[in-house]
């Protein structure tokens, strides 16, 4: 499968209404759907663009490859598919090590390499705007791809926050992800009084205690996932909280654009989960519509407002390419095309490409923001 990859035909591109529609239509024939999680998801859409781009991953499967067509003949990997700056967290490893990476693979798929990338490299620049990060732009480009291009030749390196990388360790431990304000945002949760029995049954042995006492609460959480069931175990254990989290696995957004004919996105998550280059969390466990984890301070989504301000940006850049090429090793068969393929692109490929995908996506908000705006107006006082 190390191909060229080929996107499917589509009649005419949609615009970011008809496609946000289109996609939430499909997903409630695939599972059950939170209706208000999902208005607050629309709601969180309009808040700023990069809510907008980390929600809408469906939309830029068949936006991406209208705008930067170029890229979309690229060699194929399993990637990560709807790839950020905020989609990097931290784990403890069978041997009880802090690790950082790419912790959430919903959307992987076999795609090009440059998918990634790119998405990865727009998100920055969401975040600069923003004033989340602070680094020049193109800056930001060059050191994700200096990061990427320096993990393939190195084969690859876990990020385990040990002996080493101890300035990422730093940054990651703030005091925002302090356990008591963790645990204690869990606890004021409301619970779920209908737990699906299969549901229940997997959390109760994931707990680390059988017949352990426990409540099932629901955490709204993620973006591009909102809507989907959640269900996490919450319990008292040798003196301090335990929980354990189950999300809805559904088909990434590529088998919804594909019309459900390529519904192998199974395949490349197993596939990064057993061949990519990481020390895996021994939590992490997938079923066939669950996924399932341990949760807590250190096992989390790691959000930049939690990070040093203004501290070793570029280092972080290059650290994301770096991570994003240990998921890309797991196809080993496609990493010599890859190469191949980055030497031939001219300079500044990937700060062009961003910013092509930056216009193309403010325009995609804008409309969006427009549309909400009138469907407020529109409702009765």
């Amino acid at each position: 499968m190390s191909g060229h990859f080929k996107f499917p035909a589509v009649e005419g591109l949609m615009n970011c209404i008809r496609a946000t529609t289109a996609y939430e239509t499909w997903l409630r024939q695939r599972t059950p759907v939170l209706e208000e999680d999902l208005e607050h998801k629309h709601h969180e859409m309009s808040a700023d663009i990069f809510s907008f781009m980390r929600a809408t991953y469906y939309r830029w499967v068949e936006l991406w490859k209208e705008s930067c067509s170029e890229l979309a003949s690229a060699p194929v990997v399993s990637a990560v598919g709807d790839l950020h700056v905020e989609n990097f967290g931290t784990w403890r490893d069978q041997e009880g090590r802090l690790v950082w990476g790419i912790n959430d693979f919903d959307e992987t798929a076999s795609l090009p390499y440059t998918n990634d990338l790119l998405r990865l490299a727009v998100s920055a620049h969401l975040a600069i705007a923003a004033d989340e990060l602070t680094i020049e732009l193109s800056e930001a480009s060059k050191a994700i791809l200096k990061g990427y291009k320096k993990g393939l030749v190195d084969s690859g390196s876990p990020f385990v926050l040990a002996e080493k990388h101890e300035w990422l360790r730093n940054a990651v431990m703030s005091d925002l992800r302090d356990p008591l304000k963790f645990w204690n945002k869990l606890v004021k949760l409301t619970d779920v009084a209908a737990v699906p029995h299969k549901v229940r049954k997997m959390l109760v042995k994931a707990l680390p205690e059988r017949k352990l006492p426990y409540r099932v609460i629901h955490r709204v959480a993620g973006l591009g996932s909102l809507g989907r069931q959640r269900f996490l175990a919450l319990a008292e254990w040798n003196g301090g909280l335990v929980a354990r989290e189950t999300k809805a696995r559904v088909p990434a957004a590529t088998v919804w654009l594909d019309g459900n004919k390529a519904d192998h996105h199974h395949d490349d998550y197993e596939q990064i989960i057993k061949r990519a280059v990481r020390s895996t969390d021994p939590s992490l466990e997938l079923h066939k519509q669950w996924i399932l984890r341990r949760l807590a301070p250190d096992s989390s989504r790691v959000e930049l407002k939690s990070l040093p301000k203004h501290k070793d940006v570029r280092k972080l850049l290059e650290a994301m390419g770096r991570e994003t090429a240990n998921i890309h090793l797991a196809r080993r068969d496609a990493i010599q095309k890859v190469q191949r393929d980055l030497a031939k692109r001219r300079a500044g490929w990937l700060h062009q490409a961003a910013t092509t995908m930056v216009e193309a996506t403010t325009t995609d908000w804008q409309a969006w923001c427009s549309r909400e705006a009138e469907a407020h107006m529109s409702v009765p006082a």
